[in-house]
């Protein structure tokens, strides 16, 4: 076989580097695609990190969101049973001691009283002192959050299957029957009917005397939040893997597959998009119409919070992200430890999660608002109401 010249192999073997070159750009342009888009900024954030005290537990201290007060105060409890108010600045102002573990998140009244469920089966409602109001008790773990009625009736539900309304000095409203536990934090609309869901795989509406307006089937059991859209769409998730969206008479706007069962509740921005975490963070239109997928959390129950023009998302790994509504990604700041809350967003703009044995505050680089949506953040609102068009 015959050699080729020397310039004859040299010109071959530059054609292959640039045929191997093209291809490696090729390739790389494919990645990157595919990628998530870098953060313009990579931070630490902190404004503060509070460390839950005596907590007889090596992890899981909290996984309460923080409600925020009118004053700033911070409320949250953990699962020590110990109840804490902060200062803005995140030292301790007063702490409470309930029965039991302290899972759900906290609400605060118009007038400053605090309200929480304990694992001791009762309802709590403080002072702003921090004193003792009363107790309800009930007969079974109080998980859910509570709603706070315009008339000041606190709803909420118990593993002993009842959903109970009751008045503002701690008596009895009025109780209805659900077929299974209730840990589902229910959502008040503008009309005054509540929402909320049980492991019965029904989702309930019911009116503000206790009687049931209708029931809408799933196929599992519902631990999330409602979401309430300003139109009177109602948005859930259940355990099926499917997010649904309701009309105000029960009837099914539509409903999508997510591709993994969700405890998430879904959150609001100013364009009535509605975002979901369910493997991964996924934002659908007012349509149900699937726009889009953030595939680099892993978190199957924290939920987003909308700011103006942003979405927030904590991640499972030690992370909070920042994102457009058309996901390109603003930031990205590190924690110590993965967040096991969803995120509340304070008016200042500061940013609040529990992050096991820490609550977190993380100061943005443009610190904005919530969203002026109906439901911008996990119990619509960083008082945690539970009900639409309160603040």
């Amino acid at each position: 076989m015959a050699r080729l010249p020397l310039n004859d192999w040299s010109r071959k073997r530059a054609v292959c580097f640039r045929i191997y070159l093209g291809l490696a750009v090729l390739l790389s342009l494919g990645s990157l695609c595919l990628a998530e888009p870098p953060p313009a900024v990579a931070t630490n954030l902190w404004d503060f990190s509070f460390t839950y005290p005596n907590s007889t537990l090596p992890s899981g201290s909290s996984t309460a969101t923080p409600a925020i007060g009118s004053d700033g105060t911070l409320y949250v409890g953990s699962f020590d049973g110990t109840f804490f108010a902060l200062t803005p600045a995140g030292q301790i102002k007063w702490k409470f001691k309930a029965g039991r573990e302290v899972h759900s998140s906290a609400a605060v009244g118009d007038d400053g009283t605090i309200y929480f469920g304990s694992r001791d089966g009762k309802l709590y409602a403080l002072t702003l002192a921090g004193k003792l109001k009363w107790t309800f008790a009930t007969a079974g773990w109080v998980d859910a959050s509570p709603a706070l009625g315009a008339d000041g009736t606190i709803y909420f539900g118990s593993w002993d299957k009842h959903f109970y309304a009751v008045n503002p000095d701690g008596s009895l409203k009025w109780k209805f029957t659900t077929g299974a536990l209730v840990d589902s934090s229910p959502a008040i609309a503008a009309d005054g009917t509540i929402y909320f869901g049980s492991h019965d795989q029904k989702f309930y509406a019911l009116t503000p005397d206790g009687r049931a307006r209708w029931t809408y089937p799933t196929g599992g059991g519902i631990i999330s939040s409602p979401a309430l859209g300003a139109d009177g769409a109602i948005y859930f998730s259940s355990l099926d893997g499917n997010l649904y969206a309701l009309n105000p008479d029960g009837t099914r706007r539509w409903q999508t597959h997510t591709g993994g069962s969700s405890a998430s509740s879904p959150v609001l921005d100013e364009t009535g998009r509605i975002y979901l975490s369910a493997g991964h963070t996924q934002c659908f239109s007012p349509a149900g119409q699937f726009l889009w997928e953030w595939v680099a959390d892993a978190d199957l129950g924290i939920s987003a919070a909308a700011a103006r023009g942003q979405v927030y998302l904590s991640r499972t790994y030690n992370e909070i992200d920042s994102f457009t509504a058309d996901r390109r990604l603003l930031w990205t700041s590190q924690l110590t430890t993965s967040p096991t809350s969803s995120l509340v967003i304070g008016p200042d703009g500061t940013l609040y999660a529990s992050c096991d044995r820490h609550l977190s505050a993380l100061r943005p680089p443009n610190p904005v608002p919530p969203a002026g949506s109906s439901w911008p953040m996990f119990r619509a609102n960083a008082r945690h109401t539970g009900r639409v068009g309160t603040r």
